[in-house]
């Protein structure tokens, strides 16, 4: 029993990498600044990072998931239903392209198969305080920042640059003066063929359009391991700890079967979400990013368990600004089936698991 629920673990952990780390790089292939395949491996390094900070800084999503929705101890048996509901419709979403909620998929195992444990195991008065309303809060703040932040249109930047040329030189007998060399420092944006730091300073740094485009999508990454990690770590964590195996090499597992799961099969759904909510330029692209950052790596850290599905897909569609009409309605009308369905296909399957295991 307890390999089996290792394997399901790191099989969970597999499908939510295949399925959630394309949302935070997604942009940078629909953008057209990279490929979806190296898009894919840097969310990978980032989502890996974010994942082992996890164990500092998201210990209240692992105490949620752990003893927040079902007030009994959990058994193994109930365990391997809730793993079995929730990686079966993961997998299942990701072999069809769809872009889901690991996290909602793990609430609505905990519940269906708590429904199935006894009456009063669910605790139903801590569901909409810690997950229903934070996931439809972050849903409208996702596309409404993102819009927002896309009707503001600042004058074109290729990039913003700091110039570091070479000390200017003293006068004559200005050392015995106490003369400072200082290096000369510009600062400067504009577009990359004009830039003059580019063209005569000795040293420069630059951050163009496109790298903070990679720097966002990366931030993005590393919040939704951060924020991701603690909850497959939690239900794992049910039977595995007790067996004798500790929270940090269940951490270890998860971690490694979300960089398998990425790496093989990542492309699908960010394929889905990079081409086909909404056509963007960098600009746009980068801007999604950096407000799936923020929200997701912030409710990680209060304990809020959003989910990056929803906070990402929501942030893409805000791209389109003050233009809805950019929107491919046939997408989003598939990505809100799924998430309609997602908690209740996954508490079925782990009711009927647990029934038949019992």
């Amino acid at each position: 029993m307890t390999l089996a629920i290792l394997a399901l673990t790191i099989a969970l952990a597999g499908a939510n990498g295949a399925n959630d780390v394309p949302k935070g790089v997604a942009t940078l292939g629909g953008a057209g600044v990279t490929t979806y395949r190296r898009a894919i491996w840097w969310g990978t390094a980032a989502t890996l990072v974010g994942s082992l900070l996890s164990l500092v800084f998201a210990e209240r999503l692992t105490k949620l998931f752990t003893t927040g929705i079902v007030t009994e101890t959990p058994t193994p048996v109930f365990t391997l239903a809730v793993l079995v509901g929730a990686c079966a419709w993961v997998a299942f979403a990701t072999a069809t392209r769809l872009p889901v909620s690991t996290t909602q998929s793990i609430v609505g195992a905990l519940v269906g198969a708590g429904l199935v444990l006894g009456s009063g195991v669910v605790d139903w008065g801590a569901l909409p305080e810690t997950i229903v309303v934070p996931s439809l809060l972050a849903i409208g703040a996702a596309y409404g920042i993102s819009c927002l932040l896309n009707l503001v249109r600042f004058p074109a930047r290729d990039c913003v640059c700091v110039g570091i040329g070479r000390p200017s030189q003293p006068p004559e007998g200005g050392r015995e003066s106490g003369f400072v060399a200082v290096p000369d420092v510009r600062f400067e944006t504009g577009a990359l063929p004009d830039c003059r730091v580019h063209g005569d300073a000795s040293a420069h740094v630059a951050l163009t359009v496109n790298r903070l485009h990679w720097l966002s999508a990366g931030a993005a990454s590393m919040a939704r391991g951060l924020n991701d990690t603690p909850k497959i770590v939690a239900v794992g964590a049910f039977a595995l700890v007790p067996a004798g195996m500790g929270s940090r090499g269940v951490l270890l597992c998860v971690a490694a079967g979300m960089l398998a799961g990425s790496l093989l099969f990542g492309t699908r759904v960010a394929h889905r979400l990079g081409d086909d909510v909404v056509e963007m330029d960098p600009v746009e692209a980068c801007k999604a990013n950096l407000t799936t950052a923020a929200l997701v790596g912030l409710a990680a850290n209060r304990g809020l368990p959003l989910s990056t599905t929803q906070v990402s897909a929501s942030a893409i569609a805000g791209a389109s600004g003050a233009h809805p009409r950019r929107l491919h309605g046939r997408t989003i009308r598939d990505f809100l089936l799924a998430w309609t369905v997602t908690p209740v296909t996954a508490g079925l399957v782990a009711a009927a698991t647990y029934a038949v295991l019992r």
